[in-house]
């Protein structure tokens, strides 16, 4: 039995890291659907508004981070690839790369020390103004500590990013996806049970500051502490210039990732202040399930960037391109069928009126319509974002023009159609402009791979 599970398992090019991911992207679907149910019958449709907008506030960070986890995964696979281990915490090797490693471990620390900071106070900032101004008319809502909990985790949280970010660049994606599926137990526990105990809002801000403090624990307990410590002190003349390697590449990487920002997360925002927390509500929790089927079916090219990174930097192209369509197919076909599931599922519960607890669950999700039209650009968007990995993998970042371009439509489309249109009218041009985005991304990934690896 065993055997077999191996055996189907290497075909659908499951292995150990993308088993944690795949097991951790599960419990967050499985544990997100049980999450839904409880927000439905622990929140007034007000409250749900809330919950789901506070995340599309969060989501700003994109302006601090700026790409630079994605990138220093990249970078330290790329220098790992020239050392030789000796075991789990010492290496040997190319001085030179070890001395590169050393600046970059350095930098890290340093950098998002900083910007964790600025990150607070500019969360704090923004959740009071937005929802100070366009929540005036909510009644009794206890949003204002809820959010300070939550802008200090995510603050929190970005600090220590970074360094799962390296660890996964030095080849322990295993041990990361590990620890972030234990996180992510922690988190869905603590969120349920805080929300049968009517903390409301409070809810997933407490759990996730619980969460967090499993990161920290993990690295000063064991060997990783260790390890980081042999990294720093590794120091010498070699180091990575930030303003000529990083930066160039940094850049175009934090543009596309803004553009990110204005494409997904302004959605319930501008559905918030125009049409009121119910229908943004309706739209978050709909977004909750998309995303996660297409974080599930994502596993399958997230986890294999370091192994990317370390074939591009060895010249093997024709190793690169087998993995990279084969997990493309795999994961593809996943995303289409998780999709196809939930419509049914939704499907289902409206068909029978089948209620929880007296409520009507279904109608917390988009309607028909607008539910099948914001499937669409999750399949789309999974094949632009794996074609997007591929690329950047080779520390270049060639879809800056195209995101930016892309980002500015998509800001301009719903800000103006959900003023004038509301739901149906900002979920028609995105899915107009994800598709016009999967033809221009297809075109740049294929002239690209010919031009990096000089095919004919």
């Amino acid at each position: 039995m065993i055997s077999l599970i191996k055996k189907g398992s290497n075909i659908i090019g499951i292995d150990g890291a993308i088993a944690f991911t795949i097991l951790s992207r599960i419990i967050q679907a499985g544990g997100g659907i049980i999450t839904l149910i409880f927000i439905a019958k622990c929140l007034t449709k007000v409250e749900q508004g809330y919950y789901y907008t506070f995340g599309s506030i969060l989501a700003i960070q994109i302006f601090f981070e700026l790409g630079l986890s994605g990138i220093i995964t990249q970078f330290v696979a790329h220098e790992n690839a020239k050392l030789i281990w000796q075991n789990r915490t010492s290496f040997t090797g190319s001085e030179e790369s070890g001395s590169r490693l050393s600046s970059l471990l350095r930098f890290t620390v340093k950098w998002f020390g900083v910007i964790s900071v600025l990150l607070f106070l500019g969360l704090l900032i923004a959740g009071y103004f937005f929802f100070g101004v366009f929540g005036k008319n909510d009644g009794d809502i206890n949003w204002q500590i809820p959010w300070v909990i939550l802008s200090i985790t995510t603050a929190l949280s970005l600090m220590v990013s970074p360094l799962l970010a390296f660890f996964e660049g030095l080849g322990r994606v295993k041990e990361v996806a590990k620890i972030r599926l234990v996180q992510q137990v922690v988190q869905l526990s603590l969120v349920l049970i805080f929300f049968s105990l009517g903390l409301k809002l409070y809810s997933s801000p407490i759990a996730a500051i619980a969460a967090f403090t499993i990161v920290p624990i993990w690295i000063l307990l064991g060997h990783k502490i260790k390890l980081l410590r042999f990294i720093w002190d590794k120091m010498g003349e070699w180091q990575v210039n930030y303003r000529l390697e990083i930066f160039p590449f940094q850049w175009k990487i934090a543009l596309s990732w803004i553009s990110g920002y204005f494409i997904f997360q302004l959605f319930n925002p501008v559905l918030f202040a125009t049409e009121g927390a119910i229908v943004a509500g309706q739209m978050g929790m709909t977004l909750t399930v998309l995303n996660s089927i297409m974080a599930l079916s994502f596993s399958w090219m997230t986890t294999k960037v370091p192994v990317y990174s370390e074939l591009i930097a060895k010249k093997d192209y024709n190793q690169l391109d087998s993995l990279f369509n084969k997990a493309l197919i795999q994961s593809a076909i996943l995303n289409a069928f998780a999709l196809v599931v939930f419509f049914g599922v939704i499907f289902a519960l409206r068909y029978f009126n089948i209620k929880i607890r007296g409520k009507n669950f279904a109608d917390r999700f988009l309607p028909y319509f607008p539910l099948f039209l914001m499937m669409i650009p999750i399949l789309l968007n999974h094949l632009i974002a794996s074609w997007a990995t591929y690329m950047r993998c080779h520390k270049q970042e060639p879809m800056m023009l195209q995101s930016v371009v892309i980002g500015v439509c998509c800001c301009i489309s719903t800000i103006s159609l959900g003023h004038y249109s509301g739901v149906i009218g900002i979920i028609a041009g995105y899915l107009l402009l994800t598709f016009l985005s999967f033809i221009w991304t297809y075109f740049i990934f294929i002239n690209k791979k010919k031009e990096w690896h000089n095919e004919k």
